[in-house]
């Protein structure tokens, strides 16, 4: 019993005297990337690799090489660093603290865009370091736990026409899902295609099922204000970013006109565009990308401001399954989690390859993770066959 109790203050002493020793880079690619906005052919996944043999896992949903850059190079000067040069040799278990540590020393290139993105896929790593060190999920970390499950949506490209749509809004409502959501190509080449794109949608969901339209920046104040109302006969549960994400003016203007829920977010780097989105652009639902916005550390602070604000918060995540996990940790641990966001777009993409464990929704909700950490591992012999060298 003596030598139990002994090697286990031995781990306890190990663990907290842990360090920081690599940050690992991984870019992934599919063999033929369709010119698409679908952000599941590549990614950009990072590892931080400790002295005590306990590895975090992170993503980063961005430019893939400009991130790497950020994270890889060398050292430049005070306020321009490669990222791993900042959180080598530290405490994992400091991520307040190396998360400013790391926005101050890239501050130049790095208070928005890529180089700020990059933060993201560090923090989200070392999130999962602490929780596999203390046997805790990430959410519980958090303070969390106000889920079991969570309503998810099925997110989908549009299909190429209106009525391929339909077809693809029947098939996600016979899998289930309560909730499902059609954005980008082709809407934005004309009004008919549009109305028409949304019109076969809901007909092919029927009334049961909310609907979300993404229109994908397509659009000004005044045409996406005259859409939000051609699309009231088909009682959408949303209008998602249907301007460029900078039009704050724009976006008030939609909402004041509009009875429609305005959501948008996911454009935004960290916590002062959510602001001006919130304040200036007047937004009903904030979408958070935890692999864009600075990570756990941000996005908890970003929930807090949508709180005050009464405003509901979803996850934004087209990507792989350790964004998906992710989000659910943060949806778990804030009170104004509305929905999350499930891609169940099928056909060949790095999402259902690269991880061991692949997330199925059952009715509609996706269960929390219970698992220390993030709960998700690599599938080590996908990641050596997609990995770009």
């Amino acid at each position: 019993m003596f030598r139990t109790a002994k090697r286990a203050s031995a781990a306890i002493m190990v663990i907290l005297r842990m360090k920081i020793t690599s940050v690992e880079t991984i870019y992934l690619r599919l063999p033929a990337v369709k010119e698409q906005c679908d952000s599941g052919q590549d990614a950009l996944i990072v590892r931080v690799h400790t002295d005590a043999g306990i590895t975090g896992l992170g993503e980063v949903d961005s430019s893939p090489m400009a991130v790497k850059g950020a994270i890889d190079g060398p050292f430049s000067h005070t306020t321009t660093t490669g990222l791993a040069h900042v959180v080598v040799g530290e405490d994992p278990f400091e991520i307040e603290r190396l998360w400013h540590k790391m926005y101050r020393a890239n501050i130049y290139s790095g208070r928005s865009g890529a180089a700020f993105h990059a933060i993201s896929g560090i923090d989200m790593a070392l999130w999962d370091i602490k929780g596999k060190a203390l046997g805790m999920p990430v959410w519980k970390l958090l303070g969390g736990g106000f889920h079991k499950k969570i309503r998810c949506y099925a997110s989908s490209l549009f299909g190429p026409t209106p009525a391929a749509t339909g077809d693809l809004a029947r098939k996600f409502r016979d899998q289930g899902f309560t909730a499902v959501k059609f954005g980008w190509d082709p809407m934005g080449q004309d009004e008919k295609t549009d109305i028409a794109l949304v019109r076969e949608a809901r007909k092919g969901l029927g009334g049961d099922v909310d609907l979300m339209i993404d229109a994908g920046l397509v659009w000004d104040a005044k045409t996406a204000i005259q859409r939000a109302r051609a699309f009231t006969d088909s009682n959408i549960f949303w209008l998602e970013e249907p301007l460029r994400p900078d039009d704050y003016r724009g976006y008030r203007k939609l909402s004041e006109a509009t009875h429609l829920r305005i959501a948008a977010g996911e454009e935004e780097s960290g916590r002062q565009g959510f602001l001006q989105l919130m304040d200036e652009g007047r937004i009903d639902v904030v979408q958070v990308d935890l692999t864009r916005c600075g990570g756990f550390t941000e996005a908890v602070k970003i929930a807090s401001l949508a709180w005050d604000r009464g405003l509901p918060v979803a996850n934004h995540g087209f990507t792989t399954y350790i964004n998906v996990v992710a989000a659910l940790h943060w949806l778990n641990s804030i009170p104004n989690a509305l929905i999350c966001e499930f891609v169940a777009e099928t056909g060949t993409t790095l999402r259902d390859l690269i991880t061991k464990q692949q997330l199925r929704a059952e009715d509609g909700y996706l269960s929390m993770p219970q698992e220390p950490g993030l709960g998700i591992d690599l599938n080590e012999d996908a990641i050596a066959r997609y990995r770009v060298s």
